[in-house]
């Protein structure tokens, strides 16, 4: 009798063939880039119009003072010095001022009216005065947690504890990359102007999604990425002939266990390979006009806050999906009259420059640009009167957006009258998270990940989209 062959066998061979046309792909991609799409996302996204391409989010971290940026409060600069009400702070979550004296602190620096529409900001901004007309200046943000890492993660992941998804990761995963040799989703770091609270790389993480979405961290500085450069006697063809090889070895594996960190190291492998090649244009700035550079207020590749936003502007260019810039300069819990100075003089000028150069480029009707810190800063004063900071704030703070359908020129929300608590159209972290998917075409309830038993989402259960602010 015919000896039959059992089904696993013959789905393990069909397997081994599989792996090794996916290996033939992989190198086929590597000779001819153009024959390919880029990356997609998930099964069914965006799922509703798309409005932007990608999101270029400025972190001030450290927590930037609202009431010495965006929002002037008349009362707390009449009431300077005096005794802050117990009926704003009784039983309220203070960080480090817990149990002391707490007493009013006025405005540090002049507030004025900027542009047509007289949006009022702090005068140690002109250039972002100059955009005034631009952006949308939201004065009603909370959030949940108080110190700074912590904080980070909430407004990161939606959630308090490590282990969830980056906001850069979800829509990498759910929408692709449009970029073919450029990671979805890039981190840059600057440092300047206060305290440099630390940035641990788990802020940027892919959490329980495949690892290939997580963040990738450029150098600010020298090679953008180590070792992009071939070691010496390696040219590209050896170098693509070891990548086509690793990538037919990983794929034979895969075949063999249902592991799909296989496949992410395949694609990695292609990436790094592709990047060898893409990254030293990408940070060659002597292609970029004297004008662009000296409107910036850098020549580039100097590891400041001016040389990232350049840089962010290029990788919008070339499709990345997700661009992550943290400056590290705003933790002012003294001295904050000189030390606010000090941090908008690092990033008032290039934030500016970068909105105008996506405008003149064509960029700006689909990128989506977020300015926010983790928290804001209390109106109480923090150490002695005359080298007083401002301690942690969740309870009200001030950020804004520009871009895509963001309407330019309004304010929307509002704190009290000594910008403790919000108090008109409250602004949570999982509203911002909902109103970006929104503008990228994702319904923020519908892009879910299962995950030990139950499925995560970026709002977790919360999250509304912010429909007034946008045209």
């Amino acid at each position: 009798m015919e000896r039959m062959t059992s089904p696993l066998l013959r789905r393990r061979a069909f397997l081994g063939q599989a792996s090794m046309g996916l290996g033939g792909l992989g190198l086929g991609q590597l000779l001819r880039p153009d024959l390919f799409a880029a990356e997609p996302g998930a099964a069914g996204f965006p799922n509703r119009r798309t409005k932007i391409k990608r999101v270029i989010f400025l972190c001030m971290a450290g927590g930037p003072a609202h009431l010495e940026l965006f929002d002037y409060k008349p009362e707390l600069a009449r009431r300077d010095g005096e005794p802050m009400p117990d009926s704003f702070t009784k039983n309220q979550q203070i960080a480090q001022l817990q149990g002391q004296e707490l007493r009013i602190l006025g405005p540090q620096h002049p507030f004025k009216h900027y542009g047509e529409s007289g949006q009022h900001m702090v005068e140690l901004l002109p250039h972002i005065g100059g955009i005034a007309d631009d952006i949308c200046i939201v004065r009603s943000m909370t959030t949940e947690q108080i110190n700074h890492d912590t904080a980070h993660t909430f407004m990161n992941t939606g959630f308090r504890i490590p282990g969830r998804p980056s906001m850069g990761s979800w829509i990498t995963y759910g929408l692709g990359s449009e970029s073919e040799d450029l990671p979805g989703f890039v981190v840059l770091t600057s440092v300047g102007g206060a305290q440099d609270q630390p940035i641990a790389s788990r802020q940027w993480a892919a959490g329980f999604l495949p690892s290939r979405y997580q963040g990738v961290k450029l150098n600010s500085s020298g090679d953008p990425v180590n070792y992009v450069r071939n070691p010496a006697g390696v040219d590209r063809k050896n170098q693509g002939d070891l990548v086509s090889t690793i990538s037919k070895l990983n794929a034979l594996q895969r075949s063999m266990v249902d592991d799909p960190e296989i496949e992410t190291r395949i694609a990695q492998y292609e990436l790094a390979f592709r990047m060898q090649m893409s990254v030293p244009e990408l940070v060659d700035f002597s292609t970029e006009p004297q004008s662009v550079r000296e409107m910036y207020g850098t020549e580039g590749g100097d590891g400041s806050y001016a040389s990232n936003c350049l840089l962010a502007r290029k990788l919008a260019e070339r499709g990345v999906r997700f661009i992550h810039l943290y400056h590290r300069g705003w933790d002012h819990h003294g001295s904050i009259k000189s030390g606010i100075e000090t941090s908008c003089r690092y990033v008032d000028q290039a934030t500016a420059a970068l909105v105008k150069d996506l405008k003149q480029r064509g960029l700006f009707e689909d990128t989506l640009v977020v300015f926010c810190g983790e928290f804001g800063r209390t109106p109480m004063s923090q150490g002695d009167r005359s080298t007083a900071g401002r301690d942690h704030h969740i309870k009200g703070f001030s950020m804004w957006m520009a871009g895509g359908p963001i309407k330019g020129g309004v304010s929307y929300g509002n704190t009290d009258e000594l910008g403790y608590n919000a108090v008109e159209d409250v602004v949570h972290v999982h509203d911002l998270h909902a109103t970006m998917l929104d503008l990228l075409g994702i319904d923020h309830t519908r892009l879910t990940y299962r995950f030990q038993g139950r499925n995560f989402r970026l709002t977790d259960v919360g999250g509304k989209v912010l429909r007034p602010i946008l045209a």
